[in-house]
């Protein structure tokens, strides 16, 4: 809208930028499922929340693929609260998630909200803990979907009491793809991302390499090391991450907040100013493309293909994320990289 200067100019460019990016035969949504979309989220009580709205938190619209919509049920106001995420194994242990509900009580009493995604396990227990000072539920289908099942009642409660968003469509059921695509708003909205057990292959360290990217701060709690839930956040200390021990640990490692006092003015985008600096669909194609081309059934490090492709870390980390969820590329131990042949 900022480059085409109306919604409409802006769709009616849409099917020529996807052709320089590589994609044929694209369509814009027609207009009657929209308009099914609205009539799902006004029958559930959902609202829109879109990009450039002064509800729309700061914290996400500054990450690189931020979502223009999403999709809230519940209150709002919690997403003008400062925020941690707290997310781990999906089988977590009694140990795993008692942590998980002390930390997420301690910190909610000081003010945080804690942010994670509704898995049964860690996040189920975070949720719960929280839900008297503040949660917010990170959906990886629609808001109107309850999943996974055994989390329906619990989902509800945060629906009332807290706060449920997605950028996914109404009544959409969740797919593998949408979890991982999922954790980079969980990392979005919080100041840090907390992991309470993790696998050395999970979920939860995609959101540590989101948070990474992101800039926000890791924190993780260590476990046994013949414990395997533990040993993803074990490896996570080794590379630098905080060791937690308690609500203190993690409050120590964050910046002091801004005066709350102060009034910051946000001028609102207009088509020649364009809130910050993004790439074009064309420009991430042919990121994508110079990544794959240098890339191949030998492993390369991937601190040696930043330097090849001399761009920033953070613009070469978000591209392999993104081709590694294709399942285009392999990451192996010590930072090594290959193609998925």
């Amino acid at each position: 809208m900022a480059e085409h200067h109306t919604a409409q100019s802006a769709l009616l460019a849409l099917p020529d930028v996807a052709h320089k990016a590589g994609v044929e035969n694209y369509e814009c949504c027609p207009p009657q499922v929209i308009e099914a979309e609205l009539r799902a989220a006004q029958a559930c009580g959902a609202r829109l929340l879109c990009m450039g709205e002064p509800e729309y938190p700061d914290a996400l619209s500054e990450i690189d693929d931020a979502p223009p919509l999403l999709w809230t049920l519940g209150d709002r106001s919690l997403l003008d609260r400062p925020a941690i995420a707290l997310v781990g194994a999906r089988n977590a242990s009694s140990l795993g998630t008692r942590m998980a509900r002390a930390l997420s009580k301690d910190l909610g009493e000081h003010g945080q909200v804690i942010v994670s995604g509704l898995a049964r396990g860690i996040d189920a227990a975070a949720h719960h803990a929280a839900l008297e000072t503040g949660t917010i539920a990170v959906l990886a289908g629609g808001v109107d979907i309850c999943y996974p099942a055994e989390n329906t009642a619990l989902q509800e409660k945060i629906a009332q009491q807290g706060l449920c968003l997605s950028e996914q469509p109404m009544g959409l059921r969740p797919f593998a793809k949408h979890f991982p695509r999922r954790n980079r708003i969980i990392s979005g909205l919080a100041r840090a991302v907390v992991i309470v057990e993790a696998a050395a292959k999970s979920g939860s360290l995609i959101t540590a390499r989101d948070a990474l990217d992101q800039g926000r701060d890791v924190q993780a709690v260590p476990g046994h090391p013949f414990d395997a839930r533990a040993a993803g956040c074990n490896l996570l200390i080794r590379d630098g991450a905080l060791l937690v021990r308690n609500a203190h640990d993690v409050l120590s490692a964050l910046p002091a907040p801004q005066d709350q006092d102060a009034v910051v003015e946000h001028p609102a985008p207009t088509p020649d100013a364009p809130q910050r600096n993004k790439r074009s669909l064309k420009e991430t194609a042919a990121l994508h493309s110079q990544i794959l081309s240098r890339l191949g059934p030998s492993p390369l490090g991937e601190d040696q293909l930043i330097r090849d492709l001399n761009r920033s870390a953070g613009d070469v980390g978000t591209a392999l994320t993104d081709l590694e969820l294709e399942g285009k590329i392999n990451r192996h131990p010590g930072g090594l990289l290959s193609l998925n042949h």
